[in-house]
């Protein structure tokens, strides 16, 4: 408890001990009523001060001001012990509701317990502890053992073993050498490293994710719109109506029955109404269940930037991957040189060369396997031709590098590759000089992903890739895909999926997997967005609405199964809640209902409905 929390304990502690007391003292009339007040005010001053503070402000209609209504009138018509009780049980709600919440956003803050407190910069040979906000571009930072890496950047000296589980829900260390990436957030548990920083603190993975788990709670779902709505409405109405029910029934007893009105009855019936109608547990619960919800999935490495975003990816029934960095690994390897009209290793030192300026996957493997140093001096005239490959340059000598597309847009003749994989091909001086074959890794629960979505309900899975023909229908029929689309442009990929979107029923849901610069727009025009967040792009994950932090592509369905068991526990809340007071509202009107069974109608379900809730912090291994 904090310290807030226990000032609260404290004093139900009393006012519970003063009115039990006061209940077996055999006092009568205004010393009774006075030693009431004792433990009445006690509990209630600030729940008073507030209905005030609401009818100042003109926003009348709140749970304070029926709950003061309600009790102060119990407390006139001599129910003095009621009273009390009525208001005794309304803070213990709100004590175990405040309880709650706060458990969920310990669970969330502990999860994403990220944020670096300082960086130690290397300055003339010196450290320096600066606030991470001052660190630039290209600095050079050092991490010492149980230390969190602050921001961003690429090993320069130094081995290791990271905890990432703060960012990915993955307990597992992941080894870090000389010239991996590293990410802020991951703790660093045993050797000294200098980091080159490759980003700003503020644009770093760090930030953005605090950025996205404190923005979560302002994107509210359809199901929290309605509840808001409903509460704005609903709570003008029962007071209204429960004036109607103290005043209407004695004067038509009186004038059309000739019957002495009962007016203490009546009064009586409509505070029981207004405690039973306070609209606490639905009000509490909604958001507390979604807020939950994005605490169970942060557990597990997926970012999901809004209730809403969280409701949509429950009424998923379409999943449309890309391939490169989704599906499988990202890491190619040249395993072949064919037709080649030159020496293999002169091929390969053309490939690097015209793909030096490139950080793409493919690129980054001609180098790898040209294996020595690349002087870019000896490169000009880049161009690089989205979808088709690029050109420049090499010493003089113009040369060509990328698919088919590419050959036939300068009108070269080329040759097939009948081996599966990415075809690189190539043109040095106008003519074709052969081609090199790049083969992708499947990721190790791609296949298992495929499987668990198909389990979820998922109906249909597509995937879509600028890639060869032959390689994208191999690793489809591997996975278990149903539908695949090859040799796409990032515009082709777009029209594809509204093409999907259009043949899908209204209520279902299309869901994208991506991770680089190309999936963005395909990302944003989607249902439901889902990026790569270790290894995609930055503007793959800005424009995606959930955040798979290890790349796993298992975390999809845990994500839609979380999301799932969130929205059955917001209606089950939503048709127990309103389904009970109803039952309840209807017994005290009739009179049958008395104030402590309006107590349960309020607080207990209230309680049941918040332990209801953060079941969804809880989720099961898949």
């Amino acid at each position: 408890m904090n310290k807030k929390q226990k000032k609260v304990f404290i004093r139900i502690i009393v006012a519970a001990a003063l009115m039990i007391i006061l209940s077996l003292l055999p006092i009568e009339g205004y010393l009774r009523l006075g030693l009431f007040m004792i433990p009445y005010l006690v509990i209630s001053y600030d729940i008073l001060r507030k209905a005030i503070k609401g009818i100042l402000n003109k926003q009348v209609f709140d749970e304070n001001f029926l709950m003061a209504v309600a009790t102060i009138g119990a407390i006139i018509l001599g129910e003095y012990t009621e009273g009390v009780a009525v208001m005794l049980f309304y803070q213990i709600g709100e004590l175990f509701q405040s309880y709650a919440v706060g458990k969920s956003r310990r669970n969330i803050s502990e999860l994403m317990d990220i944020r670096p407190d300082y960086a130690n910069v290397q300055r003339d040979g010196k450290l320096e502890k600066v606030d991470p906000d001052e660190v630039e571009i290209g600095s050079i930072i050092v991490v010492q053992p149980g230390e969190k890496i602050p921001i961003d950047g690429i090993i320069i000296e130094g081995n290791t073993t990271l905890n990432t589980s703060a960012l990915t829900g993955e307990s597992l260390p992941r080894e870090a050498v000389v010239g991996n990436d590293v990410i802020s957030g991951c703790i660093n548990m045993t050797g000294v490293l200098k980091i080159q920083t490759t980003k700003e603190f503020g644009e770093s993975t760090v930030s953005k994710i605090l950025d996205l788990v404190e923005n979560s709670s302002s994107k509210k779902s359809k199901s929290e719109n309605f509840i808001s709505k409903f509460a704005r409405y609903y709570t003008p109405a029962v007071c209204y109506g429960a004036l109607a029910l103290a005043i209407l029934p004695p004067i038509v007893r009186m004038l059309f029955f000739r019957i002495t009105p009962e007016w203490g009855e009546w009064i009586y019936r409509a505070l029981t109404f207004l405690v039973i109608s306070c609209p606490c547990a639905l009000v509490i619960s909604i958001p507390l269940s979604f807020f939950a919800g994005i605490g169970g999935a942060s557990k597990e490495g997926v970012l999901v930037k809004g209730s809403n975003y969280l409701e949509t990816l429950s009424q998923t029934k379409y999943v449309v991957f890309d391939k490169t960095g989704t599906m499988t690994q990202g890491v190619f390897e040249v395993s072949g040189v064919h037709h080649s009209e030159m020496e293999n290793e002169k091929l390969l030192e053309y490939a690097a060369l015209v793909e030096s300026f490139s950080s793409h996957p493919i690129s980054k493997s001609l180098q790898k396997a040209y294996g020595k140093e690349i002087d870019r001096n000896r490169v000009s005239d880049v161009e690089e031709i989205s979808g088709n490959g690029v050109t420049a340059k090499v010493d003089g000598v113009f040369v060509a590098a990328g698919n088919v597309k590419l050959m036939k847009r300068l009108g070269i003749e080329y040759k097939e590759c009948h081996h599966v994989g990415t075809v690189v091909h190539m043109a040095v001086d106008g003519a074709y000089a052969g081609h090199i074959l790049i083969s992708d890794l499947i990721k190790p629960h791609a296949k298992e992903a495929i499987h668990e979505l198909k389990k979820a309900g998922v109906a249909r899975t597509v995937m879509l890739t600028g890639d060869a023909k032959n390689a994208a229908e191999q690793v489809a029929k591997e996975l278990g895909i149903e539908e695949v689309y090859s040799e796409l442009l990032p515009a082709d990929k777009v029209i594809k999926v509204e093409e999907l979107l259009e043949k899908k029923e209204e209520k279902q849901k299309l869901a994208f997997v991506g991770d680089g610069i190309n999936d963005a727009p395909v990302l944003s025009r989607a249902d439901i967005g889902i990026a790569m967040g270790a290894l995609g792009s930055d503007a793959a994950i800005e424009a995606a609405d959930v955040v798979l932090m290890d790349d796993d592509p298992l975390k999809i369905a845990k994500a839609i199964k979380i999301s799932r068991k969130c929205i059955r526990i917001v209606y089950e809340n939503i048709y127990f809640a309103i389904g009970i007071k109803i039952v309840c509202l209807i017994l005290g009107t009739f009179g049958i209902a008395n104030m402590w069974l309006a107590i349960f109608a309020d607080v207990g379900v209230m309680v049941i409905a918040v332990l209801n809730a953060i079941r969804a912090l809880f989720v099961k291994k898949l």
